[in-house]
């Protein structure tokens, strides 16, 4: 079954979510992470998927105090990302508390650097970043495209012990108008060995259903879940399924 993994933003140390990764379109859902966090571990989530969007911009981690908060608060496997571009702030994010961390401008600017980071910490640890805008994989908070396609991107590391792969369709996040699903099905039939997480779309529970029947793994859920499109119920009644 689709491990539902529910979503954190964080700007200024706030619960935040963005359309299609513009700032501008920013809307607080808000002011304690932690406790949205709580929230979603009463109801049966046991991992959670944190962005740290000022450290995506400012390309270092810059809401480590709310990760504290949330490490703290839970006892969730915390997935974070956001800015993770030197060992110093892969270290930094492990002890606020994080499990697993998301690199993502650092394998495309610096592949060696992502590659050494594979092989020293595990793959069970670091995880691919890869935010699709037209095929490509874009870079530094989605403000840059890069000439990467995201199956070169993932086959470069899988030699180096990659297993797990978090893909965002730009185009499709925060619009709650469906995934792209025939994206994510082919990456992961092409790539079996690899857990791809669907990122970006989510716009109800028959979208969720619809990636579990094609095979994969796991699946972010954000805006749809602050919008109330998906409830808090019904996150209680899937997860008392897992």
């Amino acid at each position: 079954m689709i491990q539902l993994i529910p979503a954190i933003d964080i700007i200024d140390g706030k619960c935040v979510r963005l359309t299609q990764g513009d700032y501008k379109t920013k809307k607080v859902y808000g002011s304690k992470p932690e406790e949205i966090a709580r929230t979603y571990e009463g109801l049966g989530a046991r991992k959670l998927h944190v962005v740290d969007l000022d450290g995506a911009k400012a390309s270092e981690p810059k809401n480590l105090k709310a990760l504290e908060k949330i490490s703290a608060a839970t006892s969730m496997e915390i997935e974070w990302g956001g800015g993770v571009k030197t060992e110093a702030a892969v270290l930094d994010v492990i002890r606020a508390g994080a499990s697993k961390v998301i690199c993502g401008s650092i394998s495309v600017k610096e592949p060696e650097t992502f590659a050494l980071w594979l092989k020293m910490y595990g793959g069970i640890r670091m995880i691919l970043g890869a935010d699709i805008r037209n095929g490509m994989v874009a870079i530094n908070g989605w403000e840059q495209d890069s000439s990467i396609r995201i199956s070169d991107i993932i086959n470069q590391f899988i030699p180096n012990g990659l297993q797990h792969v978090i893909c965002t369709d730009i185009s499709k996040d925060g619009m709650l108008k469906g995934p792209a699903f025939d994206l994510y099905t082919q990456l992961q039939n092409e790539f079996p060995e690899i857990e791809i997480t669907v990122s970006g779309g989510i716009s109800s529970m028959k979208d969720i259903q619809e990636l579990d029947s094609k095979g994969l793994k796991s699946v972010i859920v954000g805006k749809a879940i602050y919008e109330n499109i998906i409830t808090l119920k019904d996150l209680e009644l899937w997860y008392q399924n897992e």
